[in-house]
C-alpha cells in the first residue's frame, strides 16, 4: 500500500482487483513480515494476507431496508447523486443510465414512488407523506453534512446523536465530514469521536482538483496521510483522503463503510474560491483512486456554483441541454460508473495485501478463477512506464487489460510492463489463477 498502513487496518469490498499498493509504509511492511505463515490457498484464492474490512456486501444484512432492497447482492455498488432533483420516471432512468442508483438531497415535493418504480434508493429524511420509512427503497438516513466544520467537536457529536435518535428503524446512518477530520489540526481524539459516532457509513468531501488549497502559498499538508504539493491536485489525493478517513474509523477497532465524494464539475462554493473545472479524465481518476483505496461507495457533488459553467444540477442539465458545457464530464461519469458496476462482484470481495512494485497504487482481488488488479501511479510520481510483478499463484502468460482491448505478456519471473500517460490514468488487469 503506499505511504501508509491504512490498508493494514481496514476493510475492502471488491470490484475487479484494483491494484492497491505502491510503496507500502515501513510499518505495513513490518506488519506483513510479522504475520503468521499462511496455509495453502483455497481454490480460487492466493496465499497472501487479506486486508481487514467491514464485511463487504454482508455488512448491509444488519439493516432491514437495505438488505430487503438488495444491497447484500455482490453485484451492488452504491453510486450517489448529491442534490439531484427527480420529477419523472424519465429523469430517473437517465440518471440510472449514468450509473446513479442512490440519491441524497431532494425538494420536499418529490414523490417516493419515483424511487420504488425505478428501483433506486433514498438516503435522507421523510420529505412528505408519500415517503415510506419501511420501504426497501429508503435505505439510509443522512444524519448531517460537515458537522466538523459547523460545530465544535463535542457539539458535532451531539448533533449526530440527536439526529440518529430520530432515524427510522431499518435504515443505516450516514454522515459526511470535511477534510478537518483527517487533519492533524483537529486533535485526534476529537476527530475519532466524530467519525466513530452513531454512524454506519461515513464520507468526506475535499475537492482536490478544483479548490484553492493545492495552490496556496505557503503550502501545507496537515493530513494524517501526507499529501505533498506535487501530489495535491491529482487523483491520488482522493485515495489518500480515503486512507486517512479509514485510519480515523479504525481507532475504535470497529470498521464501518467508507464512501467518498468526487466533484463532477466544480467543488467551489463561490466565485472567490473558484479554481477551475475538473477534466473528464480527472473525474475518472479521482473515482478510481478512491475505489482502489477501499472506498465502498462514491458520491458525486452535483452542483457547480462558480465560473462560466454553473448549474444547481449537473446531471439534469446534461439531460435537458444538448450543448451543456459539462457534457464531457458527465460522459466520463457514465463510463467510470459503468465499469464499476460491471466489476462490482470483484470489488465486493476482500482485498489482498500485496505490493506490485515501486511507483504504483494498486488493489488486488480474486474472483471466479482470476486475479484482478486496479492500478494507478503513486501520487507525486511522474506518469509513464511501470513494471508489475505478479504474485505467486497467478498463471504466467497473458495479462488482459480490461475495457481497452489489449493483452500484455508476463515474463517468466511474473513481471510485465505498462504505461500510464497521465497522473489520473488507470488500468484494470485480469490474470488467470494457477490450476
Amino acid at each position: 500500500m503506499k505511504a501508509q498502513c491504512i490498508r493494514c487496518v481496514r476493510k475492502t469490498p471488491g470490484a475487479v482487483v484494483l491494484l492497491l499498493a505502491a510503496a507500502l509504509l515501513a510499518a505495513c511492511t513490518a506488519d506483513a513480515e510479522s504475520s503468521p505463515k499462511l496455509s495453502p490457498a483455497a481454490a480460487g484464492e492466493l496465499s497472501l494476507p487479506r486486508i481487514p474490512w467491514e464485511g463487504g456486501p454482508e455488512y448491509w444484512s444488519r439493516f432491514a431496508n437495505a438488505s430487503a432492497g438488495g444491497w447484500t447482492d455482490p453485484g451492488f455498488f452504491p453510486v450517489v447523486a448529491w442534490h439531484n432533483g427527480i420529477s419523472s420516471d424519465a429523469e430517473v432512468q437517465y440518471d440510472k443510465a449514468l450509473g446513479i442508483n442512490t440519491y441524497i438531497g431532494m425538494p420536499p415535493e418529490t414523490q417516493f414512488s419515483l424511487f420504488e418504480d425505478n428501483q433506486v434508493f433514498w438516503i435522507g429524511d421523510r420529505l412528505n407523506e408519500s415517503f415510506d420509512p419501511q420501504s426497501p427503497n429508503w435505505a439510509g438516513t443522512f444524519l448531517d453534512d460537515e458537522v466538523d466544520g459547523r460545530f465544535s467537536p463535542q457539539d458535532g457529536v451531539r448533533q449526530l446523536e440527536a439526529r440518529a435518535r430520530q432515524a427510522p428503524a431499518g435504515t443505516f446512518n450516514l454522515a459526511n465530514f470535511t477534510q478537518m477530520v483527517i487533519s492533524t489540526d483537529l486533535p485526534a481524539a476529537e476527530a475519532e469521536n466524530l467519525v466513530n459516532g452513531p454512524t454506519d457509513v461515513v464520507s468526506m468531501d475535499m475537492y482536490w482538483y478544483t479548490v484553492p488549497h493545492c495552490s496556496q502559498e505557503p503550502y501545507r499538508s496537515p493530513y494524517l496521510v501526507d499529501i505533498s504539493r506535487p501530489a495535491c491536485r491529482t487523483a491520488s489525493s482522493y485515495g489518500r483522503a480515503v486512507q486517512a478517513l479509514r485510519m480515523r474509523d479504525a481507532a475504535d477497532d470497529s470498521l464501518q463503510q467508507i464512501w467518498h465524494f468526487v466533484e463532477n464539475l466544480n467543488g467551489g462554493p463561490a466565485e472567490g474560491t473558484y479554481s477551475g473545472y475538473v477534466e473528464p479524465g480527472e473525474v475518472q481518476g479521482a473515482v478510481m483512486s478512491a475505489v482502489i483505496n477501499e472506498a465502498r461507495g462514491i458520491l458525486y457533488f452535483n452542483q457547480s456554483f462558480s465560473g462560466d459553467c454553473q448549474t444547481s444540477n449537473v446531471f439534469r442539465t446534461s439531460q435537458m441541454e444538448p450543448d451543456f458545457c459539462g457534457r464531457g464530464q458527465v460522459e466520463a461519469v457514465r463510463e467510470v460508473n459503468t465499469r464499476i458496476h460491471a466489476l462490482a462482484p470483484v470489488i465486493n470481495t476482500q482485498s489482498y495485501e500485496y505490493s506490485f512494485g515501486a511507483g504504483l497504487d494498486t488493489m488486488l482481488k480474486t474472483h471466479d478463477g482470476h486475479a484482478y488488479v486496479f492500478a494507478m501511479v503513486e501520487g507525486g510520481t511522474e506518469p509513464g512506464e511501470r513494471t508489475f510483478t505478479l504474485p505467486e499463484g497467478t498463471a504466467l502468460g497473458e495479462v488482459e487489460v480490461l475495457f481497452e482491448d489489449r493483452v500484455l505478456a508476463a515474463e517468466a519471473d511474473g513481471s510485465f510492463t505498462d504505461s500510464f500517460e497521465q497522473e489520473y490514468s488507470y488500468h484494470l488487469y485480469r490474470v488467470p489463477l494457477d490450476g
